[in-house]
């Protein structure tokens, strides 16, 4: 018998404890080779592409889009075609110890069916399952048959009975939903829609024919469209739109699927809660003044909540204090200025600038460059400057690293903050690019800020935030001087660097701001 294999959820850094499906990227059935992308897996930080660790095939998805699971929880189970079905369903029970997912499915539904109509008080007869032929048996289901299911005006004859959730039934929407509802088998009625769709009035067409009732179409139109009881877990949606339907109790087969890939967005998910939910006014008599009822929810993703976490730590242990200073930059910018108009592949910025100095002053005042291992209760320092740049992306806020920037050019530096920024905002960053370093740099100088405090990346001892460059008088051998300035601010762990340690490291970052030379040689 050919080897099978599984898939799992990979462990992509330390701190990574669980992922999230986003999308299969290939289909069951699929043969796929190693290095090729297989899904895309959401963790607290990115949304990253797992890539096969060997040739085989993708025989059965245990982990539908959308589901969360720990690091190392079975996604996939891959083998050769030569295994049989039966032999992929006796392995995943192996593994699981319980039913494969489709048997767990439909054991849920149909227990979820037995249940309602246990419930239901307006269910009149209900037809009967025999399993020993004998006289009293054979005239019962003689009877059987000539019952219908009625409730609600609706009654079904028994021929066009036994809902069946099938993916080859191509109906509309509100067909699916009542054929649910009143257990009507579609597979028994022929659609008069473009390419065969099975309509709410082909259904009412059949039932009647058959000598059942339906009420009248239009009646139907003016009621408020009951609401799908059917499991969604199979529906393509996106992460965000499922965690949100899960939260305000949305099932997916009521959404419209308008996203890419014809899977159902965080959009489709608001507007069935806008229509369940219409925002209710009220008309002041005094002031006429609207008010709206309910404010908008946001579900927090899992980068939001990986940020509030690990701030929220780093806010409540590590003890900050923080120290400014001003640095007149004008001789930088002049040294990016010329480098630019003389070296035409280069393009510097100012945070390339400021990022090289930073690194050099790390390496004159190593205490600073240093992590601190609160659970052995030690200090870490390296021996180079792996500073961290704080990049906003649409999910939250990202810190990729570059790695070695004191013994980078700033051509070298330049070209590696652009790729990684731009990889950080498409999701395409590696674990090791962002998680770690030893510093770290924020920098909101380009949206006009003049100074801010910044909170520290645990478990690093010190952040430095940037405020925006900008003309200020300045008093030079006692007179008034207009001059290009920034506003530095050095947070400290008090825990592992002292006030006088942090103020050396911003006199040697002055140092390296003002006399740009020196970050040169």
């Amino acid at each position: 018998m050919s080897e099978i294999k599984t898939l799992e959820i990979p462990k992509w850094g330390l701190s990574m404890e669980e992922g999230t499906i986003a999308q299969w990227l290939i289909e069951e059935g699929t043969p796929f080779s190693k290095g090729q992308e297989i899904c895309e897996i959401e963790t607290t930080k990115i949304v990253n592409v797992l890539e096969a660790p060997f040739d085989s095939t993708l025989r059965k998805i245990i982990a539908k889009a959308g589901d969360t699971l720990l690091v190392g929880g079975l996604i996939a189970i891959c083998a050769d075609s030569q295994v049989s079905d039966a032999e992929i369903d006796a392995f995943a029970q192996s593994l699981t110890g319980t039913s494969t997912v489709s048997e767990k499915q439909s054991h849920t539904n149909a227990s979820e069916r037995i249940s309602e109509k246990v419930s239901a008080t307006q269910v009149e007869t209900t037809v009967a399952t025999v399993t020993q032929p004998n006289n009293l048996t054979e005239q019962n289901n003689a009877v059987n048959t000539q019952k219908s299911i009625a409730q609600g005006g609706y009654s079904i004859p028994v021929v066009l009975q036994g809902y069946q959730q099938r993916e080859e039934i191509f109906a509309t929407p509100h067909a699916l939903k009542l054929a649910e509802k009143h257990q009507v088998n579609l597979a028994k009625i022929t659609g008069t829609g473009r390419q065969g769709r099975i309509s709410v009035h082909d259904i009412q067409q059949a039932v009647q024919a058959a000598g059942g009732s339906w009420p009248d179409i239009r009646q139907q139109a003016s009621a408020k469209a009951a609401k799908s009881k059917a499991d969604d877990s199979l529906v393509l949606a996106t992460p965000v739109a499922r965690r949100l339907a899960k939260q305000w109790g949305i099932n997916l087969h009521d959404c419209r699927a308008s996203g890419t890939r014809g899977r159902v967005c965080k959009e489709d998910v608001e507007a069935v809660y806008q229509r369940e939910n219409p925002v209710q006014t009220q008309k002041c008599d005094q002031d006429n003044i609207t008010q709206s009822a309910k404010p908008t929810t946001i579900a927090m993703n899992g980068m939001r909540k990986a940020i509030a976490s690990r701030l929220q730590e780093a806010k409540r242990n590590a003890p900050h204090f923080r120290l400014t200073v001003d640095l007149n930059v004008e001789a930088i910018q002049a040294l990016r200025q010329q480098i630019n108009s003389t070296v035409p592949q280069v393009k510097l910025s100012i945070n390339d600038m400021l990022i090289k100095a930073a690194a050099a002053a790390l390496m004159k005042v190593p205490q600073v460059n240093v992590q601190y291992d609160e659970k052995n209760q030690q200090i870490l320092q390296f021996a180079q400057a792996d500073i961290s740049v704080a990049v906003a992306i649409e999910n939250g806020l990202i810190t990729p690293i570059i790695k070695a920037a004191d013994s980078k050019s700033l051509a070298q530096i330049s070209n590696a903050m652009r790729d990684l920024a731009t990889r950080a905002k498409t999701g395409k960053l590696a674990p090791d690019e962002f998680q770690g370093g030893s510093f770290s740099i924020s920098n909101l100088g380009m949206l006009g800020i003049q100074q801010f405090d910044a909170i520290i990346n645990p478990p690093q001892g010190a952040i430095l935030a940037l405020g925006a460059a900008e003309k200020r008088a300045v008093i030079e051998q006692d007179s008034i001087v207009i001059r290009q300035m920034v506003t530095a601010t050095l947070s400290c762990d008090h825990r592992v660097i002292d006030g006088a340690l942090g103020a050396q490291f911003l006199a040697a970052f002055k140092q390296f701001v003002e006399n740009p030379a020196l970050i040169l040689v």
